[in-house]
């Protein structure tokens, strides 16, 4: 039996080609977008439901999930996909950009996995798939915000992996690294609105500039990675954190490893830190 997707944000960058994936290899997909194109070819596929919702609108999302199960009756493959990036020094994003960033990111990934959890334990299984980001393994400069947007998507797919692994339900984070899509375009890139004379000239405001003055130029290929997950998603077992890219692998395997170094250095002395029986 072929499986039904439902992939938020699916009408451009990794999404998308999530979504062409699936399609190509005779899976159905509902595949979620802010607006509607009647020329996507995509879209006008007998295989894909296209539509409408926003992961912040509660009602959207149960139409969206209710729709889906309208047209093909189940759910396998949950990829929360539906985010925006966002830079600049902490003290340059405010409150507002903050909780906007939030909203979406990580409470728009709680809105759609409260929808269709259920759905899956009724069939007695699933997979729900969280994109997160490399920034979401080891911080990066000038993104405070968004790594902790991402951080948060890790843990909760950890957490969840455990408590629904009683209902044949898995759930694993998605970190790609760099790949060429429109992520750093002004309509998924935000920068903080406020910019201090104190950071002028600073590394952070250097990472933010190299977002705007390479876009469109990053490694990866988005089909390549669409291609990657499928792979892993048809072995019919996640591992918890899906890395996609070497210079991701690479970069977090060597983060990890400092991580380790760390740990080992204070080790001994942090283990002394129990009452004395």
């Amino acid at each position: 039996m072929n499986r039904v997707w439902m992939i938020t944000g699916a009408g451009r960058g990794l999404g998308r080609a999530f979504a062409e994936e699936a399609v190509k290899n005779g899976d159905r997909v509902i595949a979620t977008v802010r607006k509607t194109n009647d020329a996507d070819p995509l879209l006008k596929n007998e295989n894909v439901l296209s539509v409408i919702m926003d992961v912040t609108k509660k009602d959207e999302v149960a139409a969206a999930v209710d729709a889906g199960l309208t047209k093909f009756g189940r759910i396998d493959v949950l990829i929360n996909n539906a985010g925006f990036g966002m830079s600049g020094a902490f003290e340059e994003v405010s409150d507002d950009e903050l909780r906007m960033l939030m909203e979406t990111n990580f409470f728009g990934v709680t809105n759609v996995t409260r929808v269709v959890l259920p759905v899956m334990r009724e069939q007695g299984g699933g997979m729900i798939l969280t994109v997160s980001s490399q920034a979401g393994a080891m911080g990066f400069l000038g993104s405070s915000a968004y790594c902790s947007s991402k951080f948060a998507v890790v843990g909760l797919s950890e957490a969840l992996s455990m408590d629904l692994a009683p209902f044949g339900i898995q759930a694993a984070s998605i970190l790609p690294g760099s790949f060429r899509t429109d992520f750093r375009d002004s309509s998924s890139m935000k920068h903080a609105k406020t910019s201090l004379a104190a950071y002028e000239g600073s590394a952070v405001h250097e990472a933010r500039d190299f977002l705007a003055a390479n876009n469109h130029k990053q490694d990866g290929d988005p089909a390549k990675a669409a291609s990657f997950l499928y792979g892993i998603i048809d072995s019919g077992k996640l591992p918890k954190r899906i890395l996609i890219g070497k210079k991701c692998c690479d970069d977090v395997k060597a983060y990890l490893e400092e991580r380790i170094s760390e740990i080992n250095s204070y080790r001994n002395k942090s283990s002394q830190t129990a009452f004395d029986e």
